[in-house]
C-alpha cells in the first residue's frame, strides 16, 4: 500500500506495526505500542519552519510578548542569590503560595499543601491518570479532545465513553450522567472547562454546576484541564473546582500567559494524594527545573504578571477577532465557528460534504499555510471530518487576514461535488 502523503497520519489510520521494521521485529514491545500514532505536533512544528508558512496550526503564544527583559533580570537575581537554584531541590513553597493566591483570585480556595508542582499541565494530566486509571478501565470524555490528553492514555488502553459538545455550551453533561445512570464507574471524567482544545468552547455556569453534583452524587474524579484558564476575554465563570473540592481534581499551566518553554504547571488535589503524586513523579523525571520554578516564582514576585497578563489579553482579543471576522467573509455559506471567551483555538466546522484532511496538503503545499484537521482529535478518526482547529495567538492580525483568505481560497478550489 502507498505510504499516506499528507504530512502526519491521520489518527484512524493505524501506524505500521513493529515487526513490519526487522530492528524492531524482535523487540518484546507493550502491547499499546502497536496502536502508536504518529505525533501531529511533532509533525506540524517541522511543517511550520519551512519559509513564508503562516501557521495556525499549534496553540503557541506570541512571541513579541514575552516580557524578555523581565525574565532576564528575574534569572540573575535567582542565580545571585541562590546557587541552589542549580540543584535538585525540594518542590519551591513560594511558587505554591502564589499559586494559592492566583487560584484564590478565581474563586478557588486551596492551600499550598494542597498544590502539586509539575513540568507543564501535561505532566499533572500523566500523573493523575497514572493515579486513577487502571489498564482498559473506563474514562469519559468528549468525542473531539485535545490530543495530549489522547496521548496520556493510551498506554491504558482504556474503554473510552464519549459524550458531544456543544460549540456554546461545551460538553453535553445530560450524555454524562447517561452513562453513569446506566452504571458506567470511569475512572474519571475529564473536561476542559475554559478554552476548550480544540473547540475554543467554555462551559456554560449551569453544566459546571451540574457535572460537580454528578461528581459528587457518582463519587467520580473529575480532571479540569484549565490551562487556558488565566487567558479570558470579558468575565470568566468559576472553575469547576470552586464548586466540588474534593472530587474535582484541578490542573493550571503557566505556558499560555509565560512561556511554555519553562514548563510550569500544577494539580491542584486533596492534600493526602500530594505524595502519591510524587512518588508517580520521581519515577518519571526525579524533580521539577528547580531553576526554571524559581525564575517564574521570583518574576511573579517582583510584580509585572499582571500588567503581562492585560497586554497578552488584549492582544489576543484582537486576535481573536480579527480571526472571527476573517471567517466570515473568507469561509463558505453554512460554515460554523466557535466564539472563544477563553484561550487561543477557534473551531470551524465546514458544509457537508467537505473533509478537511483533505484540504491540509493542498493547503500547505499550494498556499503556505497550515492548520490541524479535526480527525486529529478524535479517538476513533471519525468525528470532526469537516472541522478544523485554527490557533489565533501566535500569527499577528494581518497574517491571519491573509492565511484566513488562503485557507478560504483553498477550500472553493475544493469544494465536495455536491456542495459545488
Amino acid at each position: 500500500m502507498a505510504p499516506d502523503p499528507s504530512p502526519f497520519a491521520s489518527r484512524s489510520t493505524p501506524a505500521p506495526p513493529a515487526a513490519a521494521d526487522p530492528a524492531l521485529a524482535a523487540l518484546p514491545l507493550a502491547a499499546w505500542t502497536r496502536d502508536l500514532r504518529p505525533s501531529t505536533i511533532a509533525a506540524m512544528m517541522g511543517h511550520m519552519a519551512r519559509p513564508g508558512v503562516i501557521s495556525f496550526a499549534l496553540g503557541l503564544p506570541a512571541p513579541e510578548l514575552f516580557p524578555v527583559d523581565d525574565y532576564v533580570a528575574a534569572a540573575e537575581r535567582v542565580l545571585r542569590s541562590d546557587t541552589g537554584a542549580l540543584q535538585y531541590r525540594a518542590q519551591h513553597l513560594p511558587l505554591k503560595e502564589q499559586v494559592v493566591e492566583l487560584m484564590a483570585r478565581r474563586g478557588v480556595r486551596c492551600r499550598a499543601e494542597q498544590v502539586f508542582l509539575t513540568t507543564g499541565a501535561q505532566q499533572a494530566l500523566a500523573l493523575l491518570a497514572r493515579l486513577f486509571l487502571e489498564p482498559r478501565g473506563q474514562v469519559i470524555c468528549e468525542r473531539l479532545v485535545y490530543m495530549g490528553f489522547q496521548q496520556v492514555i493510551e498506554p491504558y488502553q482504556p474503554r473510552v465513553l464519549p459524550v458531544a459538545s456543544d460549540l456554546e455550551t461545551g460538553l453535553d453533561v445530560d450524555r454524562v450522567e447517561k452513562h453513569l445512570r446506566d452504571g458506567a464507574r470511569p475512572a474519571f471524567i475529564y473536561c476542559i472547562t475554559d478554552g476548550h482544545n480544540p473547540l475554543g468552547v467554555s462551559v456554560s455556569l449551569e453544566k459546571r454546576i451540574r457535572l460537580a453534583e454528578l461528581a459528587r452524587t457518582y463519587r467520580v474524579p473529575v480532571i479540569e484541564d484549565d490551562a487556558y484558564g488565566l487567558l479570558h476575554y470579558g468575565d470568566p465563570l468559576p472553575p469547576l473546582r470552586a464548586m466540588e473540592d474534593r472530587w474535582v481534581f484541578h490542573v493550571g499551566s503557566f505556558s499560555k500567559v509565560m512561556a511554555p518553554g519553562f514548563r510550569c504547571g500544577w494539580a491542584v488535589v486533596p492534600e493526602e494524594l500530594v505524595p502519591m503524586l510524587g512518588c508517580a513523579k520521581d519515577g518519571a523525571d526525579i524533580d521539577t527545573s528547580t531553576f526554571a520554578h524559581r525564575l517564574v516564582s521570583e518574576y511573579l514576585r517582583a510584580g509585572g504578571f499582571d500588567a503581562h497578563l492585560e497586554r497578552v489579553r488584549g492582544a489576543y482579543r484582537e486576535r481573536r477577532d480579527a480571526m472571527l471576522a476573517a471567517l466570515a467573509r473568507h469561509f463558505p455559506a453554512g460554515t460554523r465557528w466557535s466564539v472563544p471567551r477563553h484561550g487561543a483555538l477557534v473551531w470551524a466546522e465546514l458544509p457537508e460534504g467537505f473533509d478537511t484532511g483533505a484540504l491540509l496538503m493542498p493547503a500547505l503545499e499550494g498556499e503556505d499555510v497550515a492548520f490541524v484537521p479535526g480527525t486529529a482529535f478524535s479517538f476513533d478518526g471519525r468525528g470532526g471530518t469537516r472541522g478544523m482547529r485554527l490557533n489565533f495567538s501566535f500569527p499577528p492580525v494581518a497574517q491571519i487576514e491573509d492565511g484566513i483568505a488562503r485557507l478560504g481560497r483553498v477550500i472553493r478550489d475544493h469544494r465536495p461535488r455536491a456542495a459545488a
